[in-house]
């Protein structure tokens, strides 16, 4: 669980080298969070490694294009933040995160259900970019509804 959620926040503006405004910046992270929350609701992921995953999966990216190591360079930097009091998991959870976090743009499918729910709270936020979600790249059957598809595109969107 998010023990301190602005210092998370504080922790992570402090490093993050992009436009924290930007299209992988806080509006991005606050709409992989909601998009994970509503999947939670119908599958019953672990809301608490998705909220981490949402504020910690961009949060080392270097470049607003191509930066196919962010995912891990990310992985590592929850890793080295974990022991500061802002978070608290059990290790099979914090493992959970730290697996979703390092694979999330690898463009994988199968996992368990936590880490599945945090890519497609991912995936689900393309419309910031132009991009609708293809639901053959995502992972829940919730995920994949056509109107859950819908409503996460137009909300990327405002």
């Amino acid at each position: 669980m998010i023990l301190n959620q602005l210092l998370l926040l504080n922790t992570v503006r402090a490093q993050f080298p992009l436009d924290y405004l930007g299209i992988h910046g806080a509006p991005h992270w606050s709409r992989v969070m909601d998009n994970g929350l509503i999947l939670a609701q119908r599958n019953g992921a672990d809301v608490d490694v998705i909220r981490l995953f949402a504020f910690l999966h961009d949060s080392c990216r270097e470049d607003e294009n191509a930066d196919p190591l962010h995912g891990m360079r990310a992985a590592a930097f929850t890793s080295s933040i974990r022991n500061r009091g802002i978070f608290q998991l059990s290790e099979d959870r914090f493992e959970r995160l730290h697996f979703a976090i390092g694979a999330h743009c690898d463009g994988l499918t199968e996992a368990d259900i936590t880490v599945q729910t945090c890519w497609d709270a991912d995936r689900l936020d393309l419309g910031r970019v132009g991009v609708r979600p293809d639901p053959r790249r995502l992972c829940t059957a919730n995920a994949k509804n056509p109107d859950v598809i819908k409503e996460a595109y137009w909300r990327s969107m405002r």
